[in-house]
């Protein structure tokens, strides 16, 4: 057994390869050389000329034989063999008449420039060979896809001429990579015809086809107003039930957010910069879950902040909170929300704090803007976009109920003036009527439209969410999760929804925890302590304040109100009057102290008066009932909440008393109040001192770098 090895031999820095292939020349130079030293060493050693004659011959037959294997063309075979015998002849007359002849060394030249030529002609040959015989193997795939496509085209202008009535031009049918349909570029008629001819008849060419239920022929406009493009589906993928795709990578509000797929299983991406959106769908047509799938686009993305607005005991984002409230994992996990208004009061707070943020930002951003030379805030990770998220937000706007028509007019004002500041809004609504699309704001900015249909006809006219939609059937989106979707890049069709289960939802807020983006400096200073402290307990207990179990009849009868509230509704004292209510689960009382706990940590708020406090967590937390037990003049004002609210605008670079009160001219608070403030802070840990002398700035705790704060000089 022998073993081939690659020697390489570096002289004067050349490398040479003594097992790469010879080339046209290099092989010519090779085969000569060899020949001439072949005849040089047998006329020294009185070699026989006919041995040089029969090795020769051994090589042409074993070339023939190799080139026959391989397929090869005749002429390289008969270049091959040749150069065997013409070599070995050359050798055999050379060990007869002596190889040190200027006429033995000249035919030799020839011999070599001769292979060196033919070796060349032969390789381009086969080249151009190969070549050839992929091309018609691409040619005969060409012909078969042809000749199933020219059927098709045949097909469907028969069609389109018997259930229209004009004839069309089909130029190409392209077959969806998907395998569920094809798409038809056809040129139509001369004489003025368009596309909507084809489109208004959607059913009855689907009909014509015999194609199965949810699968449409739907027209959209070509490359020109003298085309069309048909896509017809053929295998109904709406049907099935298709999970949320398990990818989470990141997203930006620049490269869209993907809200469903359509017939042919491509996924639609919405663009929503600069626009807005509207979901309706009545009861049982998937419009819970669709808000679910928007919000976790939304929490995918790098540069958006979302705020949800549900007056439905906040039902939409309570999935996208809890994960981040329950803990269990050891880390810090941030909601997949950055706000949740489940009451008109925190409602207003939300659109209130938005409206100072929008034109905050109008006039913070002027020099930035400039400087990117365009009228649009440019929205990033460091300036993120605000999504207002308001479930049920079309009827807020149609509801003559004094609370909803003060939040209706607040809604309609970010949506008229904040949309080059970036804050876009997303309502959904229970159907498309008139009542709900009578507002011109809405059918001006909404221009990102879905209407979740699962079947249902009332209260669902088509033709006033999608007035250029022609074709539109609700009986072709029956099943839950689809309907029909429009936005500015793609007309109004079928799509279908994934469905997203709480399970993947606590999936998802774990897996983008650290990639949710904090709103900037300046905009966080314009929405003020209402933003801030949005994750204060006493503004969101109500949402781990829930009951396992049924009450007990015996323990609580019907009729009677419980002890510790004047009424009906949600008793947030059940946890600390332990003599005059029923004990909680103890499941449930645990929950709610670890609740209490984590918040207090990592949200930085306060715990509730009548608790007994706990071991001081090793973070250092924001304690803003430090004085609640003090007397009432000494409790928190709003020149203080004022204040605490500017320090932690102020960032990692910290700020100083001078800068605070300068700041609070309104309240008449003056420098030496705000530094005992700061003093106060620095010593609970609320904040940290940094630098001494003129030097001393302040920074708040959630910005303050690693290490013990420094003590006070004060």
């Amino acid at each position: 057994m022998t073993t081939t090895k690659t020697q390489t031999v570096t002289h004067n820095g050349l490398a040479l390869d003594w097992a790469a292939g010879h080339g046209p020349i290099t092989g010519a130079l090779s085969a000569t050389t060899g020949a001439y030293a072949v005849a040089t060493v047998g006329t020294l050693a009185h070699m026989p000329p006919t041995w040089a004659l029969a090795i020769g011959t051994v090589g042409a037959i074993g070339h023939t034989a190799t080139g026959l294997r391989q397929k090869l063309a005749a002429r390289t075979i008969g270049a091959r063999a040749a150069s065997w015998l013409l070599g070995s002849g050359w050798t055999t007359w050379a060990l007869a008449t002596g190889p040190l002849t200027w006429t033995s060394l000249g035919s030799l030249a020839v011999i070599g420039v001769g292979m060196g030529a033919a070796a060349r002609s032969v390789g381009l040959y086969e080249e151009a060979r190969e070549l050839e015989a992929i091309a018609a193997a691409e040619r005969q795939v060409a012909r078969e896809l042809s000749a199933e496509r020219r059927a098709l085209a045949a097909e469907w202008v028969d069609r389109i001429q018997r259930v229209c009535g004009i004839t069309v031009r089909v130029l190409a049918v392209e077959m969806w990579p998907t395998g569920t349909g094809f798409t038809i570029d056809a040129e139509l008629p001369p004489g003025g015809t368009t596309y909507d001819r084809i489109a208004r008849e959607n059913a009855h060419l689907s009909a014509d086809a015999r194609l199965p239920h949810g699968c449409t022929a739907a027209a959209s406009p070509g490359i020109d107003q003298g085309r069309v493009l048909i896509d017809v589906t053929t295998v109904n993928v709406l049907a099935a039930e298709v999970p949320y795709p398990t990818d989470y990578s990141p997203l930006s509000i620049h490269t869209g957010i993907p809200w469903g797929y359509r017939t042919n299983a491509e996924a639609i991406l919405t663009y929503l910069r600069e626009q807005c959106a509207l979901v309706v769908g009545p009861t049982g047509s998937g419009k819970t879950n669709m808000v679910h799938v928007i919000l976790a686009g939304f929490a995918r993305a790098t540069d958006i902040v979302t705020w949800v607005i549900d007056l439905n005991a906040g039902s939409a984002g309570l999935p996208w909170v809890r994960p981040a409230m329950e803990g269990g994992t050891g880390e810090a996990v941030r909601p997949g929300i950055d706000w949740l208004a489940s009451t008109h009061e925190e409602a207003e707070l939300m659109l209130d704090a938005a409206l100072r943020v929008g034109l905050q930002r109008k006039r913070a951003y002027q020099d930035l803007m400039a400087k990117a030379n365009t009228d649009l805030l440019p929205i990033s990770a460091e300036i993120p976009q605000i999504m207002l998220v308001i479930d049920e937000g079309a009827e807020i706007l149609t509801s003559n109920e004094p609370e909803k028509r003060k939040l209706a007019k607040k809604i309609l004002e970010v949506i008229r003036m904040l949309r080059a500041m970036g804050l876009r809004t997303v309502l959904t609504a229970l159907g498309a009527t008139g009542s709900v699309l009578g507002n011109m704001m809405i059918r001006r900015e909404a221009k990102t439209r879905v209407a979740l249909t699962g079947g249902s006809t009332e209260g669902m006219d088509l033709s006033k969410l999608f007035p250029g939609g022609t074709g539109l059937r609700i009986e072709q989106a029956p099943h839950k999760g689809t309907g029909f979707m429009g936005t500015p890049e793609s007309t109004a069709a079928l799509f279908g929804t994934w469905r997203i289960l709480p399970n993947q939802i606590r999936d998802i807020v774990h897996a983008t925890s650290d990639r949710h983006p904090r709103l900037d400096a300046i905009s966080a200073k314009a929405a003020g302590p209402d933003y801030a402290r949005r994750w204060d307990y006493n503004r969101t207990v109500w949402i781990t304040s829930h009951q396992h179990t049924e009450p007990d009849p015996d323990t609580t009868p019907p009729t009677q109100a419980p002890s510790g509230r004047a009424g009906g509704g949600l008793n947030l004292s059940a946890h600390r009057d332990r003599t005059t209510s029923a004990a909680p689960a103890p499941d449930e009382d645990a929950l709610a102290e670890q609740f209490r706990r984590q918040i207090d940590a990592e949200f930085a708020t306060t715990p509730e008066p009548g608790r007994p406090t706990t071991e001081r967590p090793t973070r250092p937390g924001l304690n803003l009932s430090a004085h609640r037990n003090e007397t009432p003049a000494e409790e928190d004002t709003a020149a203080r909440q004022a204040a605490l609210t500017l320090l932690i605008a102020a960032g990692p670079a910290g700020t100083g008393a001078s800068a605070i009160a300068r700041n609070l001219d309104q309240y008449g608070t003056t420098r030496q109040t705000v530094a005992g403030w700061l003093k106060a802070w620095a010593e609970d840990g609320t904040a940290m001192r940094i630098g001494t002398g003129t030097k001393t700035r302040y920074v708040h705790h959630t910005h303050a770098p690693e290490g013990p704060a420094e003590p006070s000089q004060d």
